[in-house]
């Protein structure tokens, strides 16, 4: 039988042996290469998702803020709409009020202009309207108009002894202001 395999020469041998040391070299080398490859794209995963869960957080509290804001803006606009509204009826309220001052002999007219004047207060209070205490209260600027000074030593200092024009707020919101005199 003939050999048709060629033992290789002891050169050779060294040289397949050197080679397959120096792969396998490589391949202990590259093991940490890609250990720290993984490290380094781990960490980027990690920053990425906290990237992204810090974005999801900020979005959901703006989409909380722009919701408040909304239904804020909502019922401000509900407010100024019942502000303006009775602010149109005021010289109404005026009028009517004026003319229970005035002195008449018509008692049906007198009845009547007083069931208007107390169906209008009373159509004012169901939309949360209230009236400025005036008379006889100390001064406040926030609330009141003063177009009249008046010495009076009988009255305390910065107290209110009469009130020209009745004021009204809704809620905290003035509407109008009281225009009074001011004692002392």
């Amino acid at each position: 039988m003939a050999k048709n395999k060629k033992e290789p020469l002891p050169e050779e041998k060294d040289k397949e042996q050197t080679s397959a040391e120096e792969t396998k070299v490589e391949e202990a080398a590259s093991e940490p290469e890609t250990e720290q490859a993984e490290v380094k794209e781990n960490a980027t995963a990690k920053e990425e998702i906290a990237d992204e869960h810090d974005r999801f957080l900020r979005l959901i509290a703006e989409y909380d803020n722009f919701r408040k804001r909304s239904a804020r803006e909502r019922e401000n606009i509900y407010t100024d709409v019942r502000v303006d509204t009775v602010t149109k009826f005021l010289p109404v309220y005026d009028n009517l009020q004026r003319a229970m001052n005035t002195q008449t002999s018509d008692e049906a007219y007198k009845k009547g202009v007083e069931m208007t004047f107390n169906q209008l207060r009373q159509v004012m209070t169901a939309l949360g309207v209230e009236e400025i205490p005036a008379e006889g209260e100390k001064f406040n600027p926030t609330v009141h108009n003063a177009v009249m000074h008046v010495e009076d030593e009988s009255v305390g200092e910065n107290v209110i002894v009469e009130e020209f024009q009745k004021g009204f707020k809704l809620g905290e919101k003035i509407i109008r202001f009281s225009m009074v005199k001011v004692a002392n």
